[in-house]
C-alpha cells in the first residue's frame, strides 16, 4: 500500500488549489474524486460546440480577487456581464407587470425607487434582529413598517416587494426565505466588475489539476483518523497518509454519506448541521431567433407574472446564438428538478408567451440541471440557515487532531457560495498543512507553465 503525505478528498476548485499547492512544495498528495470528471460543481457542457457552465458561473466582483489574478496570469479570457446582489435595477432590464405588461421607463424607475425604499427599512430590521430570526421575519417588519407610514406604498407594490425579496434569497442562497438567517445575506455585496468565461469556467480546475495524481470514480466512503494519520475508504480500494483534506461540498457532509471514525467533534459537527445546502438550478433556452430587447441584459416579471419564472438573463454572447438563462431555486427548484425536460421548457416557454405572446418561437435547444439530485453535491451551495452564523463557516474549517481538514465554499465565511470562497479555503488548507504562507503569484506561474488552455 502506497502512503501519501496529504489525500485530498474532492477534485473541485478547492481540492486541486490544495493539492497543487502541497505537491509543488513536494509532497506526495493523491486526489480522490467520486465523479468522472474534474470540477466539482464547476461544469462546463462543450457538446454543443460552445461552452454551457452548468454549474459555477461568474466571477462575482474582481477587484481584490485572487482567484482573478490567477485567471489574469492563466490568461484565460473572460466576458464583463455584471448582474450584481438580484437589483431591481442598475443595468438595462426589461420589466414587465404582474399582468405581463411591458412596463414604461417611468414605472421601472418608480418600481426600482420603490425597492429601493424598502431596502431601507430591511437593512434596519436587520441591524435590529435578534438571534435566530430568519429572513422572512425581518423582511415582514420592514414592510409592515412601509405599510404604517404616512406615504405608505399600496398593497400591491408590497406584495410585489415581498415576492422580490423572496427571490433575491432563493438566487443567491438557493433557500427559501424563511429557512435564511436575518444576518444571511451580510456578505452579498460584489465589489467590482463580475464576469464569465466564454471557454468554460472548469478550464481553471483542470489547468491547476494538470499533473496532479487525481484518481476518478473513488467514492470515499470513510475516513479513520488516528495519531498516525488517517485511513480513506472507497468502494474498493484503502489509501492511508499523515494528513487529509475533505473538499466535498456540505451536502455530502450533511447526508453522512462518508463516515468519520471517530465521529468529528462539535466543532466541525455543528457547522455542518447548523449551515443549509441551497438548490439552485439552472435552464437555458436556446431560440432560433432573438424576441427580446437585444440592449436588455435581463428580462424580469413582477408580482403574478413573476410568481415562479421571474429572471431571464442574456447569454447570447457566449454562443452567438439567441439564448437566456433562467433559474429555479429554493423549494420551486426541489419542485422543478422533479420533472422531466420537456414539462420544465413548456412551463418557462408558457412563462415567456405571457410576456412575448406568439413572438416567442419554441426553443431549439435547451440545458436544464439538477443539482439537488446529484450524489456528489446534493444541492448547489451553502447559506446560512437559521440558527447558524457567519462563524460557522470558518469553524467548520478548523484542523482536527492535526490531521484532518475541511475545505470547500462552505468553509469561507467572508465570500461563501462562490469560487473565490473555495479557491482561497484551498489555499488556506495548502498552508496550515505546509505550515507557511503560500507565494500564489509563484502559484499562477507554475500552473500557466505546466498547463494547456482549453
Amino acid at each position: 500500500m502506497t502512503t501519501y503525505e496529504t489525500i485530498v478528498i474532492g477534485a473541485g476548485m478547492s481540492g486541486v488549489t490544495a493539492a497543487r499547492l502541497l505537491a509543488d512544495a513536494g509532497r506526495r498528495v493523491l486526489v480522490l474524486e467520486a465523479r468522472d470528471r474534474i470540477g466539482g460543481r464547476m461544469h462546463t457542457d462543450r457538446a454543443a460546440g460552445f461552452s454551457v457552465d452548468l454549474g459555477a458561473s461568474w466571477i462575482h466582483g474582481i477587484d481584490g480577487s485572487e482567484l482573478w489574478k490567477l485567471v489574469q496570469a492563466l490568461d484565460i479570457p473572460t466576458r464583463e456581464f455584471t448582474v450584481g446582489s438580484f437589483q431591481a435595477g442598475g443595468r438595462a432590464m426589461s420589466h414587465f407587470d404582474g399582468d405581463g405588461a411591458p412596463m414604461a421607463p417611468a414605472a421601472s424607475a418608480h418600481w426600482v425607487a420603490d425597492v429601493a425604499t424598502a431596502e431601507a427599512a430591511l437593512q434596519r430590521a436587520i441591524a435590529d434582529s435578534a438571534p435566530g430570526e430568519s429572513y422572512l421575519d425581518v423582511t415582514e417588519r420592514a414592510l409592515d413598517a412601509l405599510e404604517r407610514e404616512q406615504d405608505a406604498l399600496d398593497p400591491e407594490r408590497i406584495d410585489e416587494i415581498r415576492e422580490f425579496f423572496r427571490h433575491r434569497v432563493e438566487e443567491q442562497c438557493g433557500a427559501w426565505i424563511g429557512d435564511l438567517d436575518a444576518h444571511g445575506l451580510d456578505e452579498d455585496a460584489i465589489d467590482g466588475d463580475e464576469v464569465v468565461f466564454p471557454r468554460g469556467y472548469d478550464e481553471i480546475p483542470h489547468r491547476i489539476a494538470d499533473g496532479l495524481d487525481v484518481r476518478l470514480g473513488q467514492v470515499v466512503r470513510r475516513v479513520i483518523r488516528s495519531a498516525d494519520g488517517v485511513r480513506v475508504e472507497t468502494g474498493a480500494d484503502v489509501f492511508e497518509a499523515a494528513s487529509a483534506v475533505v473538499t466535498v461540498p456540505l451536502g455530502v457532509l450533511k447526508s453522512d454519506a462518508i463516515r468519520f471514525e471517530p465521529a468529528l467533534p462539535e466543532s466541525a459537527a455543528g457547522p455542518i448541521a447548523r449551515l443549509g445546502m441551497g438548490v439552485f438550478n439552472k435552464i437555458f433556452l436556446q431560440f432560433p431567433a432573438r424576441f427580446w430587447d437585444e440592449s436588455s441584459y435581463v428580462l424580469r416579471a413582477l408580482g403574478e407574472a413573476g410568481e415562479h419564472w421571474h429572471s431571464w438573463y442574456d447569454v447570447s454572447m457566449i454562443s452567438g446564438l439567441p439564448t437566456l438563462l433562467t433559474f429555479a431555486a429554493g423549494p420551486f427548484g426541489r419542485h422543478v428538478q422533479e420533472l422531466d425536460d420537456a414539462a420544465v421548457v413548456a412551463d418557462v416557454v408558457h412563462a415567456l408567451r405571457r410576456m412575448y405572446g406568439a413572438a416567442v418561437p419554441d426553443p431549439s435547444a435547451h440545458w436544464i440541471t439538477r443539482w439537488g439530485q446529484d450524489p456528489f453535491s446534493v444541492g448547489s451551495y451553502s447559506h446560512i440557515a437559521t440558527g447558524s452564523s457567519h462563524h460557522d463557516h470558518d469553524a467548520l474549517a478548523d484542523p482536527i487532531d492535526g490531521v484532518l481538514h475541511f475545505a470547500g465554499e462552505a468553509t469561507w465565511g467572508s465570500e461563501p457560495a462562490t469560487v473565490g470562497g473555495a479557491y482561497a479555503s484551498g489555499v488556506r488548507a495548502a498552508e496550515r498543512i505546509l505550515g507557511r504562507e503560500v507565494d500564489l503569484a509563484a502559484f499562477a506561474d507554475s500552473v500557466r507553465a505546466s498547463s494547456t488552455p482549453v
